[in-house]
């Protein structure tokens, strides 16, 4: 049993880092704020604690919000220049940009669905109508 337990942990770890590898390398080629886009950006590490606990959110509001808002993770360690271009002093940070491109606000630490949600409602962005 014990071994059974092990072996998901596993794979729910493998999974994280799959997630934040591919979602990092996509954040890479984007702009980011992405134009005329309110824009949600994720700033952290595949190592940090709060930011794996925020991975399977993010993925999660990147399917629900595609085509209306952009939901992009940015892996400081992995690319420090972007610790300097968005001045990040802890992580994970959150930035809101309108579709100006304009910062709207921002947050330090980890940032539960319910408030990512109610920012980019905030900002004019809707839910998703049940089908």
């Amino acid at each position: 049993m014990e071994k059974k337990m092990r072996n998901r942990m596993l794979g729910y770890f493998l999974l994280v880092v799959i997630l934040l590898f591919n979602v990092s390398a996509w954040a890479a080629q984007q702009e980011i704020p992405v134009k005329d886009m309110v824009t949600m950006v994720d700033l952290g590490a595949g190592k940090c604690i709060p930011c794996k606990m925020m991975a399977p959110i993010l993925e999660k509001l990147q399917k629900e919000y595609a085509g209306r808002a952009a939901i992009v993770f940015i892996d400081v360690w992995e690319d420090g220049s972007q610790s300097k271009k968005f001045a990040i002093r802890s992580i994970p940070t959150q930035i809101f940009f309108d579709k100006e491109g304009k910062e709207i606000y921002r947050h330090e630490g980890f940032l539960a669905e319910e408030g990512i949600v109610a920012k980019l409602k905030e900002m004019g962005v809707t839910e998703q109508q049940e089908k």
